[in-house]
């Protein structure tokens, strides 16, 4: 490898990476897209991927729903109790 060259982010991921990013199982992934609560997905032949913007924005969705649930909102990027 080229130390001088840039690197790129991945721009997609599979379900393994993804789960494995996340440090979530298959099986609670597979449950969240049945509950209509996983991220986004996209087929390239084949295989099934999740682009990083869908990761990234399944990450705030949790996040927000999580801290709905607590009592927690975040204002200006700091949390507050509701």
């Amino acid at each position: 490898m080229n130390p001088t060259a840039p690197t790129l982010s991945k721009l997609a991921y599979t379900v393994p990476q993804f789960c494995d990013g996340f440090n979530v199982s298959r099986t609670h992934f597979y449950g969240l897209l049945k509950e209509g609560r996983g991220p986004r997905l996209m087929k390239v032949g084949r295989r099934t991927l999740i682009s990083a913007q869908a990761a990234a924005d399944w990450c705030k969705r949790m996040e927000d729903e999580t801290n709905l649930q607590s009592g927690y909102v975040c204002i200006d990027g700091h949390q507050a109790v509701a």
